[in-house]
């Protein structure tokens, strides 16, 4: 194939309702996708499990997309060291985004991982030589600031849970600065099958190790959390296809929402007032540097990386 293959389904402008709709079902799917992950754990699932039974169930719908694309070339890829490095870093920040949910209550899981384009932009100075002003880097410590609010040093939030939630949102951070490179020569279908190939590959080596057996209802999650995820991650790409980043990037957000009610519904969590604050000051210090930074390659969240 040729490096410069374009994507298929060009770019369709001046449709920001279906582009809108189509992020919405992303974030729902992501959400559903984090709120199972968390009920699996509770049911006995380990961590190499979800990963893999995310990266297995999540093909399916890859291959029903490439099916209705057409795009039967999509394996094809002259860079395939560029795909082993960016599924190796995508499959360790999901891997520690998934454990931060065993954890952490859901809201504090999903806003600790909100810091990941802080952390992406931070890395594009020094590795991708790009200029990053002074308002970017006061946008930087602001986020952090609002996760040390999160944190509530000194308060009941596990130390442990923060830690790896944040080594997630730098796994993602680096995701995104090697998909930077990726993205000039690959197209999105391919990086998005070859990572799901790998993760599922790598991940199923350590099942004769991991895997155990489960009830119907623990196998109806783990099927259900690659299902949500993998539809998830597709209607995530296809909805900058139709609306620009700044109508989108606002409704990733709605993941916070979403998690407060699942961790109220299945789990009693209720946030504390810190959450709150903190992801208010992430938000907007995420939101503030927004025109500045490749927002289009950012993951919304650490659980997709």
């Amino acid at each position: 194939m040729s490096a410069s293959r374009a994507d298929p389904l060009p770019p369709l402008r001046h449709d920001r309702v279906k582009g809108v709709a189509m992020r919405l079902a992303a974030i729902t799917g992501f959400a559903v996708m984090a709120a199972t992950i968390k009920l699996a754990y509770a049911h006995g699932a380990t961590t190499p499990e979800t990963v893999f039974y995310r990266c297995l169930f999540g093909l399916p719908p890859l291959l029903g997309w490439i099916a209705w694309c057409g795009d039967w070339d999509v394996w094809r890829t002259k860079r395939p060291m560029a795909h082993v490095l960016r599924g190796s870093l995508g499959l360790t920040s999901m891997a520690l985004g998934f454990t931060a949910l065993s954890l952490l209550p859901l809201a504090e899981a999903s806003t600790i991982s909100f810091v990941a384009p802080l952390f992406a932009l931070a890395l594009s100075a020094p590795i991708l030589a790009e200029r990053v002003g002074p308002r970017s880097w006061i946008a930087v410590a602001g986020g952090f600031i609002g996760v040390i609010v999160v944190m509530q040093p000194g308060g009941d939030l596990p130390i442990e849970g923060t830690l790896v939630a944040l080594g997630a949102a730098f796994g993602v951070a680096c995701v995104t600065v090697a998909l930077r490179s990726i993205s000039r020569t690959e197209s999105t279908p391919t990086i998005v099958f070859w990572f799901t190939i790998f993760c599922t590959i790598a991940s199923g080596a350590l099942m004769p190790w991991f895997g155990q057996a489960h009830g119907a209802f623990t196998w109806a999650l783990l099927v259900l959390i690659g299902l949500s995820g993998g539809i998830g991650q597709l209607f995530l790409t296809a909805s900058l296809r139709y609306a620009p980043i700044s109508a989108l990037a606002p409704i990733d957000y709605l993941q916070l929402v979403y998690a407060v009610l699942f961790g109220w519904l299945l789990f009693g969590d209720q946030p504390a007032w810190t959450t709150w604050a903190g992801a208010a000051l992430i938000i907007v210090s995420v939101l503030s540097t927004m025109e500045r930074r490749p927002v289009k390659d950012t993951p919304p969240s650490s659980l997709e990386a």
